[in-house]
């Protein structure tokens, strides 16, 4: 048998996706369905722990959510409380180690823990954690949440997560579970989306209201910004316990990375790519007879640049949803193998035709080539590549999973000079503003655009950088203030 290597994947990965629920007699089989509706977050591992009251139990590894729970597994997981996991790295080696949720004993019992983001300074906390004489299990970043949890000497549950919370940095949607109490926390730029809900009478923590809407549960609201919320017998409570930051939701959420049918940051997703696609038909209008979406990511903006535009809205793309993460390579080599196992064009629709191919982003350039090439073998007469939001010209650190910004197309080529590559015949990008004006945020006040813009929020650095250590220090100094 030949190796197995990795499909032709020039995407950005967000990404991990959160799931808990207390209170419900069947909360690992509801945790199981809320990450089966999160897992277009995290396709390499999932997770799930489950307490009766007493003891924490866990079943997780790596695969996709039906992969990891065969048979029997939940069995396993009784209890009215549980919360789960998918992920995608971002932080750490794809290895079981690392897979979520983690879960260890120490002083004040068993605890467990999923994180979505990414956490800018856990670099510098691993390197002093680790002189101090804590013993690392894993790679992942999460876990030095939890060295610092066991570390605090505060009493109450709450205030020790708190505590633990407020040495680190950058980007946290988390869930912790304990055998009594399930507490949701979120970062005070709001990087990452997180949701309450509830389900005869039990409480939920998303990362998406898909989740909510597939087992018939209410979104109640957001999680906010900085907020802290605990969940017991007694209900929910909620703190703000972090000092406040601007807010800063990833745009991206909208563009690319959620569900269409999700509330992300209170609207709906779909509502805002639509947006995106007659925004972009405003800017970049083509002289064309079809819009054609490249699935799955582009059909939202595709439907609004055909509607703002008045040309037709083509499948002229037919995605197979089959596709795993890997595949056998053929021994004889195939044109375009790895873009074509996962599209194949309609050559009756594209024929002849002057095409406006619609997606939501270039990455590194090489798979969007070989889309172009592809309708252009099935006989479109021109090609029109369009991109609803700006050119991505440097990497995120709040939990995507992105390439160098050496690696990054727009980081260092003229739009002339993409255009030329990728061999379309026009290429236009939605701009900064118009993409901002979608999502009601004309003045930049409420989003995170590092990725277009280079302007990150909170600084990113190395253990030994004294920029970062210098506005760490203020922070813990703004904290005892």
């Amino acid at each position: 048998m030949q190796p197995r290597v990795p499909v032709d994947d020039d995407r950005f990965h967000d990404k991990c996706g959160l799931f808990g629920i207390f209170g419900h007699p069947e909360a690992s089989h509801l945790t199981y369905l809320g990450l089966y509706a999160l897992q277009h977050r995290g396709q390499e591992s999932a997770g799930i722990v489950a307490s009766d009251g007493v003891h924490l139990r866990v079943e997780k590894g790596m695969g996709l959510v039906n992969d990891v729970f065969t048979d029997g597994k939940l069995e396993k997981l009784a209890g009215d409380r549980a919360m789960g996991h998918v992920r995608y790295s971002t932080a750490g080696d794809t290895v079981a180690a690392n897979a979520q949720p983690i879960l260890i004993e120490c002083h004040r019992g068993p605890i467990a823990l999923g994180h979505n983001g990414n956490l800018v300074n856990a670099k510098i906390l691993r390197h002093e954690l680790e002189a101090a004489g804590s013993i690392f299990q894993s790679t992942s970043d999460t876990e030095v949440i939890l060295h610092l949890y066991a570390r605090s000497h505060r009493e109450r549950l709450e205030d020790a997560i708190a505590a633990s919370l407020t040495k680190v940095m950058g980007a946290f949607s988390l869930l912790f579970l304990t055998p009594d109490v399930l507490v949701a926390a979120r970062d005070p730029w709001g990087f990452r989306p997180l949701v309450l809900g509830r389900l005869e009478g039990s409480w939920i923590v998303a990362s998406e209201t898909c989740a909510l809407d597939l087992i018939d549960a209410e979104y109640v609201r957001d999680i906010e910004p900085g907020e802290l919320v605990v969940i017991d017998r007694n209900g929910l409570r909620s703190f703000k316990p972090f000092p406040p930051e601007p807010v800063r939701q990833c745009v991206f959420e909208h563009v690319y990375f959620a569900r269409p049918d999700s509330l992300v940051f209170g609207r709906n997703v779909l509502a805002s790519r639509l947006l995106f696609g007659k925004q972009l038909a405003r800017e970049q209008p083509a002289p064309a007879d079809i819009v054609v979406p490249i699935p799955d990511s582009g059909m939202g903006a595709a439907m609004g640049f055909a509607q703002e535009s008045g040309l037709p809205f083509e499948w002229g793309l037919i995605r197979n949803h089959y596709v795993g993460r890997t595949f056998i390579e053929p021994k004889q080599k195939v044109r375009s193998f790895g873009v074509k196992i996962k599209l194949n064009p309609v050559a009756h629709i594209l024929a002849g035709k002057r095409v406006v191919l619609v997606d939501d982003s270039i990455v590194r350039g090489t798979t969007s080539r070989k889309i172009v090439k592809m309708v252009r073998a099935a006989g479109a007469r021109e090609v029109h590549l369009r991109i609803s939001s700006p050119p991505t010209t440097g990497p995120c650190y709040y939990g995507i999973d992105t390439p160098l910004k050496s690696e990054l197309i727009a980081s260092n080529h003229s739009l002339e000079e993409i255009r030329q590559y990728i061999e379309a015949d026009s290429l236009g990008y939605l701009s900064q503003d118009g993409m901002l004006r979608a999502v009601s945020d004309a003045a930049g006040e409420r989003h995170c655009t590092a990725c277009f813009s280079g302007r990150y929020p909170v600084a990113v650095a190395q253990p030994d950088d004294w920029q970062l250590k210098l506005m760490f220090d203020s922070r813990q100094s703004a904290l005892k203030a």
